[in-house]
């Protein structure tokens, strides 16, 4: 009796597998990186806003605690020394934007003092940071 032998099959390399792995680790890492993104401020509760736009880059943070105390980039200052510190900041970037960070708790004259003390310091672009305002019904 004798036995056919089969013709020999080349190996090959399935590349669909490989694809789909590519893709699951891209969509891993682009997802990982949303929450790498640098805040400046501490955390408190923004007002709503039905208007806004990002952040650039270059921009302290100024936040104002519901308690009244002020950090610029976490950094705990005076508010009497909120001045001197933006006016150092601005000498190494002129164009420096001042995101004001300030808890929805905080009293309207608190803001009004820090923003002053930003203008007296030279600061010529400043912000309010604030949530985006639900706008579903």
């Amino acid at each position: 009796m004798r036995l056919r032998q089969r013709p020999v099959k080349k190996a090959r390399i399935e590349i669909i597998p490989m694809i789909d792995t590519i893709f699951f680790l891209l969509v891993f890492f682009m997802i990982s990186t949303l929450s790498m993104a640098q805040y400046g401020g501490l955390p408190v509760n923004l007002p709503k806003a039905a208007s806004g736009n990002q952040a650039p880059a270059e921009s302290a943070a100024v936040t104002i605690q519901p308690d009244g105390t002020v950090a610029i980039d976490k950094q705990p200052v005076a508010r009497g020394q909120v001045g001197a510190v933006l006016q150092e900041r601005l000498t190494k970037n002129p164009a420096l934007l001042v995101l004001i960070n300030a808890d929805e708790k905080v009293e309207h004259g608190v803001v009004v003092e820090i923003m002053d003390a930003a203008r007296q310091a030279g600061v010529a672009k400043m912000a309010i940071a604030v949530k985006p305002k639900d706008t579903r019904q």
